[in-house]
């Protein structure tokens, strides 16, 4: 495959592993041809962008390559500069730190600029743990809400969660949550003390990785027999009894 020629400068939206050691196995030959005729990058985390792209073996040698960094501290007065800064008529990779980018991700700063460049916004296919994650609950697939991070506080982060419960039981929606990885034990351990023990949680860990945990039970289910989530990338998902 070969990238079209284009007067239009493209912003390449590429997916990147869920799990280490997996980019052969799970990324789509596209992602491997845009790389190849890339030369500029936007990306989350810098290091785990180039040993992803090392680990595609794609023929390009990282040193050719250049990163910028477009992360949650990034503002959009400094997106522009980074876009400045690419060569006219330059096209641009986005990568994400897992996943797609754009989703949960800081790239869709970069993708709103594009547009307003008039830039062709080119979205690859990978894996998103939130869509794989809804495919394997088991719950409603055409009606759901990812509602992100919930507060760190413990009394905010309980009352966001009784609203998130009550849509699922009352709008039969599904809910979607994701935590800092540090803090999965104590999310869990919190939600199952408040929730209402007929609420479904489908726990969906390390998907696409060598121990992916994937377990759809109500809350006292759960209670009967916690696993252990502690610096383990995971998705919560909830849902009224089915």
């Amino acid at each position: 495959m070969s990238i079209p020629e284009s007067e239009t400068s493209k912003l390449y939206l590429i997916p990147s592993i869920l799990a280490e050691g997996t980019a052969l196995q799970m990324m789509a030959p596209a992602i491997a041809e845009v790389i190849k005729e890339t030369d500029y990058y936007f990306a989350e985390n810098i290091k785990t962008a180039r040993r992803y792209i090392s680990e595609l073996k794609t023929g390009r040698k990282i040193e050719d390559l250049i990163f910028y960094q477009l992360d949650k501290d990034t503002s959009k007065e400094e997106a522009i500069k980074l876009f400045e800064t690419v060569p006219s008529g330059k096209n641009i990779g986005v990568l994400s730190e897992a996943g797609c980018p754009g989703i949960a991700d800081p790239g869709a700063l970069a993708v709103a600029i594009a547009h307003k460049k008039k830039w062709d916004i080119v979205p690859l296919p990978g894996p998103s743990s939130i869509f794989m994650a809804l495919m394997a609950s088991g719950f409603n697939g055409q009606y759901f809400c990812f509602k992100g991070y919930l507060p760190i506080d413990k009394d905010q982060k309980i009352k966001a969660f009784k609203a998130i419960e009550r849509e699922a039981w009352d709008k039969r929606a599904t809910q979607i949550v994701i935590e800092t990885p540090y803090r999965n034990n104590k999310f869990l351990e919190d939600i199952i003390a408040t929730g209402n023990p007929e609420t479904q949680l489908c726990i969906a860990c390390d998907i696409t990785g060598p121990q992916q945990f994937i377990q759809t039970k109500n809350l006292n289910e759960w209670k009967k027999n916690l696993p252990d989530l502690n610096k383990k990338p995971t998705v919560f998902l909830f849902f009224g009894r089915n």
